[in-house]
Order: structure tokens, then sequence, then C-alpha cells
């Protein structure tokens, strides 16, 4: 009987588990992060005492619209994303790792160094441009969330300039963040994909060697061997997710005329509000433009009035009514929000998402 090994999320132990993954000789595993809240979660949906269905590792979905579930990833996976990865960038180098190592991000900076051969940098806190100081190997490659390369290109835009590649993933790269990177000289790929294909499989909107992308009614279907054997535990889910080895994911997306993917949303980013469809990335990208706004999120709320109730989560200064003409002068005024939430901040999970969960029910 095949069980899953629970192990510290630490980019050590994660390490040293994916290494005996790798090479045969260890056992499945799910990696708990070091929060106690977050690791019961992952404890939950791991369910460590019922036999292990398939898999090599169980991560969790970032959770940012509920609880997580939990997504078994094989070897095999791991291996022709990493593989996959470096045939996009140029081959194999060395890594710096700045993402937590229990959700896919991270693992796959782990993994990729491995297959690679060469010892991967641990982010620890220190000074990033000591840390891109440190690295060795010819090709330096790293990860990172929007947020981390918008603040760095503010402080460190020298240790930037020294990668050969800077993936960016787990949440959109707004084109304005991506012109400032590559106007200062730092070479950033935009990656598409999730936890259920093994992290990033598209990038620069152009999927990776073996990756199929279909679109079925504006929804993002994906196909290839990075993708995920199913949700632990949860058949039904699998089944309604995985249909054959294609895997129907949550997005929205369109094939622009060189074509590549462009996303354009959620499924669920369209919401009826009174009787309106209302697209939410739209009215958020709206919200963006206005000099008050300096960051926004836009989520339908459920409302006995109206259905779905739109509602603003900002940083900044300006007024409802003041956003409420401003998103009017280019869009339906009936998508103009209804309701104001001020933040100083946006509620962000580890992952690097946005919270949604958490903002829904400050809206309540």
């Amino acid at each position: 009987m095949t069980t899953l090994r629970l192990i510290p999320g630490s980019p050590p132990a994660v390490l040293s588990a994916l290494r005996g993954v790798l090479d045969g000789s260890g056992e499945p595993f799910a990696p708990l992060p070091a929060d106690p809240a977050l690791a019961e979660r992952v404890r939950r949906v791991a369910r460590a005492d019922v036999p292990l269905e398939s898999g090599a590792v169980m991560l969790p979905t970032s959770g940012s619209s509920g609880e997580p579930k939990g997504v078994l990833l094989s070897r095999e996976a791991l291996i022709a994303s990493a593989t996959a990865t470096h045939a996009r960038l140029g081959g194999p180098g060395q890594w710096l790792l700045m993402m937590p190592a229990y959700f896919v991000g991270g693992l796959q900076v782990l993994t990729r160094s491995l297959l690679a051969g060469v010892d991967p940098v641990i982010a620890d806190g220190a000074d990033f441009a000591e840390q891109a100081g440190a690295m060795t190997g010819e090709q330096r490659y790293t990860s990172m969330v929007p947020t981390q390369l918008a603040r760095l290109l503010e402080t460190d835009v020298p240790a930037l300039r020294s990668f050969d590649a800077i993936l960016i993933g787990a949440a959109a790269t707004s084109n304005e963040l991506r012109a400032k990177a590559e106007a200062a000289g730092v070479k950033v790929v935009t990656t598409y994909g999730m936890t259920e294909t093994g992290g990033g499989c598209v990038y620069d909107g152009r999927p990776l060697d073996g990756v199929t992308v279909d679109l079925d009614n504006d929804r993002v279907v994906l196909g290839g061997p990075t993708l995920f054997d199913g949700y632990r535990l949860e058949p039904g889910l699998t089944a309604q997710a995985l249909d054959g080895k294609k895997f129907r994911t949550q997005d929205r997306g369109r094939c622009t005329e060189d074509g590549r993917l462009e996303i354009l949303g959620r499924i669920d980013d369209v919401v009826i509000s009174g009787g309106v469809n209302v697209v939410l990335p739209s009215v958020q990208q709206r919200l963006l433009t206005h000099a008050g706004i300096t960051d926004a999120v836009v989520l339908g709320v459920p409302d006995e009035e109206w259905g779905s109730r739109v509602v603003a989560f900002v940083i900044g200064t300006a007024g409802l009514d003041e956003l409420r003409d401003h998103v009017a002068a280019q869009l339906p005024r009936t998508w103009a929000p209804r309701e104001l939430i001020r933040l100083e901040e946006l509620p962000m999970l580890a992952s690097g998402k946005v919270d949604r969960q958490r903002l829904l029910e400050l809206a309540q």
C-alpha cells in the first residue's frame, strides 16, 4: 500500500524528498507550509491515512477562491515540465529560489535544479543583489511573482539584469510592468499555468514543447505531458476537470493574430448584476487607469437585490462616485461598482495570488 508522506515545506526538506522521487528511490510526499493554519489545510486534503491513488507529489491549489484541492503530480509530469522549460529558455542553468517550495512554482525551480545537476541558490531573506551575486552558473534563472518584480525594479535593476531569464507567474502581469522591465533591460518571460499543469506551461503566450492549447467557447483547455493525474480523493472533481488527456481550466482566453494565447480572465469573472452581464476584469482595468488608484480588484458579491453586487476593493484615495463616473466614461454605467472598499493593501496568499475569498468575506 502506497501512502503519502507529509514533510516540512522548507526548501532543504523538499529538495531532499524531490531528489528521491526523481531518481525512483523516494516515497510520494506532500510538503507542509510552516504556517500552522496553512499546514492544517494541506493535511485535510492530503489524507495521509488513506492509500494514495497515484502521483509522486501532492500540492495544494492556491485556495484563492475557497478550500484548496490536492493536486497529484507524477514524476513524469514534473520532469516533462522542467525539461520543456529548459528547452525554451536555452538550456539548463542555475536557479535562484524566491518562491515557497510547497507551491508548484517553487517546487519546479527545485526540480529544474536537480535535473540540471546544479545546486540552486535559496533566497533566505538576504539582500537580493547578494543572492544574485552568489550565483556561479553560466545560465542563470529565477522565478517570481509580479509583486516581487515590481519592488525589485525600484531597487535592484542591475541584479535583475544579471539573469538570463526571469519567469513571472502565479498572477497576471500587467502590460505596464512588463514594459517597465523591458525598458530596464530585464529579460522577463510571462508564464501561464497552474498547479494542475505542473506550473507554467505557456510562455509569453506560446505553449511549451508537447503542450497543446485549445479554446472551447473561450474556455482555455490544456493538454500534454505536464498535466496532473487528478485531485486527491476527489474522483468527481477530477472527472469534471480532466476530459481524457485535456484539462478544462477556469480561464477565458483568445488567440491573437500572431497565434499567442491571451488570457481574458476567469470563467466566473463575468457576473450578472441587475440582469446585465458585467465583465469584471474590464472594470478592474479601467479603475487602474485612475490617478487616485494604485491597485484594485473587482469582484461580484452575492446580493439579494442585484444577484451579484459589483464591489471594488482599492488602494487609493478616489471616492465611489468619482470611480463610477470614471468607469462609465468608457464602459457601460451598469458595469460601474456599486460599493467601494478601501484597503491599505490587498490580502495575498503565500502563492502570490490575491486572496479572493478574504475579499469576499470583507464584503459580506
